[in-house]
C-alpha cells in the first residue's frame, strides 16, 4: 500500500536557533494530523543535530538534503551515510534539480547516492523533472523516462520515494496543473517494478493548492520548498483536507 509523505526541503535556510523556533510553533500543530501520514523535514546540515534532539518522539522524521556514496574520504563539502545515521536521519533527498544544475550532479552520481543511502538504511527521495525548454519541446516523457531508467539501476524499489519536480515550477510560483502532474506521475509509476513506491509532487506547492494536488489519484504526497519554511503554512499543507 502506498504511503502518504509530506516533506519540507529547507534548502539553505534557517540557523539552528531558527530551526528550534520553527519546531516550537510547528510540532503542536501535528496533534490533529492523521498518524498514517508521513512528515519529513530536511534542514541544513548544521541544523540536523538540534532537529534530531527536538524531534524525538514526534510524528516528524528527519531528512538530509544530500548524501555521498562513500563512507569517508577526501570529498570536501559532502556528508556520508554513517554521519547521517548518527543524527537519526531516515530520509535523504537525492538528485534535486538544484544539485543537478548548480553542482554537476549526473544520473550516474545520483545512482551512486541512491544506493549509498539504501546501504545505510536511509530511504532516498529521488527527484526527477524536466526543464521549461524540454517541456516546450515536447520532451517531458523522454527526459523523465531516461532519468528513471538511469537513476534506478540496481536500486531497491521497496526502500524508495520519488518526487516529480518540474524544474520550471520550482520556486517560480508556477505550479504544474494537478491533472498534468498526476499524468506524469502515472507515467513514472508505469516504469517501476514496484507500484507501491510513493511518488510526491514538488514545485511551488502552497497551502492554497495542496488540497487539489492531493486529490489526484497518482500523487502520494509533496516535496515542499519555500512554503515549508513557515510553520503555520507547512502545518496547513501537512494537514490538507
Amino acid at each position: 500500500m502506498r504511503k502518504i509523505l509530506i516533506a519540507g526541503n529547507w534548502k539553505m535556510h534557517k540557523t539552528q536557533a531558527e530551526a528550534e523556533q520553527f519546531l516550537q510553533a510547528f510540532l503542536p500543530e501535528l496533534e490533529k494530523t492523521d498518524k498514517e501520514r508521513g512528515v519529513i523535514l530536511c534542514p541544513t546540515f548544521t541544523s540536523l543535530d538540534v532537529m534530531s534532539k527536538n524531534l524525538h518522539g514526534s510524528l516528524v522524521r528527519l531528512g538530509s538534503q544530500n548524501i555521498h556514496w562513500e563512507d569517508s574520504g577526501a570529498y570536501t563539502g559532502e556528508i556520508s551515510g554513517a554521519m547521517l545515521l548518527e543524527l537519526s536521519v531516515s530520509y535523504a533527498i537525492v538528485g534535486h534539480s538544484e544539485r543537478r544544475q548548480y553542482f554537476g550532479e549526473t544520473d550516474e552520481t545520483v545512482n551512486l547516492r541512491l544506493k549509498a543511502a539504501q546501504k545505510h538504511g536511509i530511504t532516498p527521495i529521488l527527484c526527477v523533472g524536466e526543464s521549461k525548454a524540454q517541456r516546450d519541446n515536447g520532451e517531458t516523457e523522454k527526459v523523465i523516462s531516461a532519468q528513471i531508467e538511469k537513476d534506478l539501476v540496481d536500486v531497491d524499489q521497496t526502500q524508495l520515494v520519488i518526487a516529480y519536480e518540474p524544474i520550471w515550477a520550482i520556486g517560480t510560483g508556477d505550479t504544474c496543473g494537478s491533472v498534468e502532474a498526476n499524468r506524469v506521475i502515472g507515467l513514472i509509476r508505469s516504469q517501476l517494478s514496484n507500484p507501491d513506491v510513493p511518488i510526491q509532487y514538488g514545485g511551488s506547492v502552497k497551502p492554497n493548492n495542496i488540497d487539489e494536488i492531493m486529490a489526484q489519484s497518482e500523487i502520494d504526497g509533496a516535496l515542499v520548498g519555500g512554503a515549508s519554511l513557515d510553520p503555520a503554512g507547512f502545518a496547513r499543507i501537512v494537514n490538507y483536507q
